[in-house]
């Protein structure tokens, strides 16, 4: 027969609890994610040994419902002390980290807590992304019109074979390491599930409208919830919402034009979905729109190395969220790894915007596009305007659309040579400028 001695002898932390509780579940959780221990049930908090009651299968019961809603499998003993039935439930550090009801415990001293952001974010650096993490959600949770849509979406890009079509969604979420052991990962909820906010309340979309670049004055603002697909569909509605349109005719063609191209807009949103660190859970994606600039913030700061300067390379794309830039990849939302930031200058000075900015503040990822170059006067903006429309510039013509003197022009025109962005092309009254787009 084993005293309270003995167990001391044989583990290092030891936690009382005189009956089943949720108490439980957090305790392991939180020892999971610390050094491990040993949770003895039918002791009370003053080392008084109580018992438990085992008979009609009540031990089989609690070790199931540990693994229900842990999703580790304990070590279990039942231990006689003073005549009593004792279940130790051994707990061993876990290479990831564990949770109880989407919530992370930590054992501080001899209390067990939720996890702050900060020690969240150390759990991360375990090598375990937060979409690989499992959860207690069921195929109940799964809104399979979404998967069907992934499903066709991927096939038709050629990222998925055909046979896809013959799976029932739990072996095609768990080919694709959205189940992992019987389990669903946050991932797969996010992706899609019917309401993914029930796990994450922050995993949504914000985006506002402002007054001019007032923030204090806002016109109008959008939550966007739903699973990511659902997401991608509704900021892409909300940024043509906010966001000014301007037909252009070429010949017999129509052509939308738009404050910024719709591609970089889509580029930035995709983006911050796919790079957000969803172990944040205190903000959202957020969006502003303002007179003369548009403003999108995610938390979390470059991964993988990846510093502002590799970022307007051609760079390997790391993301802390694997499996949802993979589905995101798969479903042809993005072409190729690593060129989006590429993409998204590219679209911008094609259409006589100045490239995005990048910073890391605020404890995230901040990207900003403007209208119009700011450095510049309105007779440069303009006049990059019509380059846009119209494929060249004259000195002549831009006299006529600006009303600038022959010095001024030639002034205006040298700045946005030096500036590379117009080119000269042919000689003498052939001269003309062109927008010098750097490929």
């Amino acid at each position: 027969m084993k005293t309270l001695e003995n167990l001391l002898d044989e583990c290092n932390i030891i936690e009382y609890k005189e009956r089943v509780s949720e108490g439980l579940y957090k305790s392991i959780s939180a020892l999971s994610n610390t050094d491990g221990g040993c949770i003895l049930i039918g002791v009370d908090d003053n080392k008084n040994v109580k018992g438990i009651d085992l008979s009609n299968g009540s031990q089989e019961s609690i070790v199931n419902k540990i693994v229900d809603s842990t999703g580790i499998q304990p070590k279990v003993n039942v231990e006689c002390i003073d005549g009593k039935n004792v279940l130790n439930i051994i707990v061993e550090k876990s290479s990831i980290p564990i949770a109880y009801k989407n919530k992370y415990y930590k054992r501080v001293g001899n209390t067990t807590r939720e996890a702050n952001r900060e020690e969240l974010r150390k759990l991360l650096l375990k090598d375990a992304s937060w979409d690989s993490l499992t959860n207690n959600f069921t195929i109940d949770d799964i809104n399979v019109s979404t998967v069907a849509e992934f499903v066709s979406l991927a096939i038709n890009k050629g990222r998925l074979s055909e046979e896809a079509k013959t799976l029932n969604v739990i072996e095609l979420l768990t080919q694709l390491d959205l189940i992992i052991d019987g389990k669903f990962t946050n991932g797969a909820i996010l992706l899609f599930g019917k309401n993914p906010q029930s796990l994450l309340p922050t995993a949504c979309i914000r985006i506002g409208l402002f007054k001019g670049n007032d923030e204090s004055i806002i016109l109008s603002d959008k939550n966007i919830v739903g699973n990511l697909f659902e997401q991608i569909k509704g900021v892409d509605l909300a940024l043509k919402m906010f966001t000014n349109m301007r037909a252009q005719i070429k010949g017999f063609q129509r052509e939308d034009i738009w404050d910024y191209p719709l591609t970089a807009l889509r580029e930035a949103a995709l983006n911050a979905i796919i790079h957000k660190n969803y172990f944040d859970y205190s903000s959202a994606i957020q969006i502003k729109v303002f007179g003369d600039n548009i403003w999108f913030y995610n938390s979390g700061d470059l991964f993988g190395g990846l510093t502002i300067d590799k970022l307007r390379e051609s760079h390997t794309s790391k993301s802390r969220n694997p499996l949802i830039m993979k589905i995101i990849y798969m479903a042809g939302y993005v072409e190729q790894f690593g060129t989006g930031i590429r993409r998204m200058i590219m679209a911008c000075l094609r259409q006589g915007i100045p490239a995005p900015t990048f910073e890391i503040s605020q404890g995230g990822f901040i990207l900003r596009m403007y209208k119009q170059y700011p450095s510049l006067n309105e007779r440069q903006n303009n006049a990059i305007k019509y380059v846009v429309e119209n494929g060249y510039i004259s000195t002549k013509i831009y006299q006529e659309i600006t009303g600038a003197s022959r010095t001024q022009t030639r002034r205006d025109i040298l700045m946005l040579c030096d500036k590379n962005i117009f080119m000269s092309e042919g000689e003498n009254k052939e001269l003309v400028y062109k927008l010098k787009i750097q490929h």
